[in-house]
């Protein structure tokens, strides 16, 4: 076989390979925004696994997780995927780290309700109150609840309808997350449900930090959500749902 036929081969297979790495296995990203400081970096390069889809693992409470774009949520300078052809290529076959992604923690799954917050400013959930110090970033000018919080920071989401979740950056402060799409009263241009994540736009679970170096590891493991009592039983069959149970859907 002539050398030119042997590489051209070579570079197909290479391919094809990297596509079904993509497809099946991890899929490389980049961090646009200080959204998930301090466990994620701006400009930090990860790799995000997906084989536990495949097996029917669902997101859980606690969950560093990659989705798309429900619409709205990205501004301009976080789409920022390629320009050029070659490197449009080597993103798509998942050579380099695509973007127009987000990534957040995962707080609440179908059926839970999401409150903020108690008389110590902690999230609770179904009732229970987290200790989440261990990941969200400490903000010493942000006093009780932490983040874009709504008016006086009292704000109740859910329950969480089927096949979404409830998401927040562990940088409260600087997060355009679930709670800045909730449904707000005196707003004129309101989607009650908007704040849910559809699960079918979830990429991924966060594996690990690959660039740079000095941040190399994957997320570490929280219980902070261990004692959280189950309601997916109580959960609506769609973010439509609520308007029927809950008139504009969260506060």
């Amino acid at each position: 076989m002539p050398l030119w036929a042997e590489t051209v081969l070579l570079l197909v297979g290479a391919v094809l390979l990297a596509l079904l790495i993509k497809t099946f296995l991890v899929q490389a990203f980049f961090i646009p925004s200080v959204s998930m400081e301090p466990g994620l970096e701006q400009d930090d390069r990860i790799l995000v696994e997906k084989w536990s889809g495949w097996f029917g693992g669902e997101p859980e409470r606690g969950d560093v997780v990659v989705f798309e774009d429900p619409g709205g949520w990205l501004t301009a300078g976080e789409v920022d995927e390629p320009t050029n052809p070659l490197g449009s290529f080597f993103a798509r076959i998942g050579l380099l780290p695509t973007g127009g992604h987000l990534v957040k923690r995962v707080i609440g799954v179908p059926g839970d309700v999401i409150e903020c917050c108690d008389e110590q400013g902690r999230l609770t959930v179904n009732g229970v109150p987290i200790d989440e110090d261990a990941y969200v970033l400490e903000d010493k000018a942000v006093r009780g609840c932490r983040g874009p919080m709504t008016g006086n920071c009292e704000w109740s989401a859910g329950p969480v309808p089927e096949g979404t979740v409830f998401v927040m950056g562990d940088n409260r402060g600087n997060s355009a997350d679930s709670t800045v799409h909730m449904c707000l009263e005196g707003e004129t241009e309101c989607v009650p449900g908007d704040e849910f994540v559809p699960v079918d736009l979830i990429t991924g679970r966060l594996w690990t930090t690959v660039w740079p170096f000095e941040n190399f590891g994957g997320p570490e493991e929280t219980d902070a959500f261990a004692d959280v009592p189950d309601r997916s039983d109580d959960a609506p069959d769609s973010a439509a749902a609520l308007l029927d149970t809950a008139g504009s859907g969260s506060r």
